[in-house]
């Protein structure tokens, strides 16, 4: 499953808003999310993602970036764990991008490390 806008999902810290000010012509501006130009934005989203899904994560949920793979040995506990996950990422809301979303998939490559 892939998340929907990554780093654009989490907001930022109201106290840390400011630290993000850009000007355009004349009114200046600040992010109110995380944006890709922020230091640490990688390292910040994964721990974000790594504690989304607490509740069934290293059970059956590996997460990396803004992709999680859920494995279950049985389409019954596949359902149950679908279940769950879905209403932990309904907790946090955060979306998911369907397009990318691929489900039933017996065996696979999830992380593809040639360069």
């Amino acid at each position: 499953m892939n998340a929907y806008s990554g780093y654009n999902e989490i907001h930022m810290h109201p106290m840390d808003e400011d630290k993000t000010t850009f000007m355009v012509e004349t009114p200046y501006y600040c992010y109110k999310v995380m944006s890709f130009i922020l230091n640490n934005v990688d390292m910040t989203y994964q721990c974000f993602m790594n504690r989304i899904p607490q509740p069934v994560i290293r059970r059956n949920v590996q997460v990396y970036k803004d992709d999680m793979v859920l494995t279950s040995k049985t389409k019954e506990s596949n359902h149950l764990n679908l279940e769950e996950l879905f209403t932990t990422i309904n907790k946090y809301q955060l979306k998911l991008n369907l397009e990318k979303c691929v489900f039933r998939v017996k065996v696979g490559k999830f992380l593809d490390t040639h360069l």
